[in-house]
C-alpha cells in the first residue's frame, strides 16, 4: 500500500471522526481528505511544491 493511500484513507477517516453528520461533515470530510491525499503523495514524491510555488513567482500580477 504506498503512501498516497495511506494517507487519504488516513485523512477521511479523521474527518468522519471529527465531523460525523450533515452537510457540513461532508465538506470536512472532503478537505481532509484532500490534505490527506496531498500529504500521502508529496511523501511518495509525486508532488515538488517548490515547483509550484516557483512557476507562481514567474508569472507576476494579472
Amino acid at each position: 500500500m504506498s503512501n498516497t493511500t495511506i494517507g487519504i484513507l488516513v485523512g477521511l477517516a479523521l474527518g468522519f471522526a471529527w465531523a460525523f453528520g450533515g452537510f457540513v461533515a461532508l465538506r470536512i470530510v472532503l478537505v481532509a481528505g484532500a490534505v490527506g491525499l496531498a500529504v500521502g503523495r508529496w511523501l511518495d514524491g509525486h508532488h515538488d511544491f517548490e515547483a509550484l510555488r516557483d512557476s507562481r513567482r514567474g508569472r507576476g500580477p494579472r
